[in-house]
């Protein structure tokens, strides 16, 4: 198998090397072809992954869009309330080894949060 496709390979060199206006005319078509079937897919089959960058609330239309960021704020609220709760814990210094976690957690999903907005 290996050696056949060697073979193969050193025909359609050579072929390459003998005929160059050929092999110039092949590719260029099958480039050409490539790029219009790219294109075509592009247009009529766009990837739904494209863009990951959502347009600002204030020109946005949805209703989608504007529902999830109110519930982002929400959550944003509930993790600000917990925080103080924490932060009221730490000053009686009452705080454990699982509060400093949660408090990392809760931080972390604060920033995650503010950077979907």
């Amino acid at each position: 198998m290996n050696t056949m496709l060697k073979q193969t390979g050193q025909k359609c060199l050579s072929w390459a090397t003998q005929n160059p206006k050929k092999f110039f005319i092949y590719s260029m078509s099958f480039l050409s072809v490539s790029f219009i079937g790219s294109l075509i897919q592009g247009i009529f089959f766009p990837s739904e992954t494209t863009f990951k960058i959502r347009p600002p609330i204030l020109y946005s239309k949805s209703k989608i869009m504007q529902d999830t960021t109110v519930n982002n704020e929400k959550k944003m609220g509930e993790i600000v309330n917990e925080l103080k709760l924490l932060k009221m814990k730490s000053d009686r210094k009452e705080l454990k080894k699982e509060d400093s976690l949660r408090i990392e957690y809760l931080f972390n999903q604060y920033q995650q949060l503010k950077n979907d907005r």
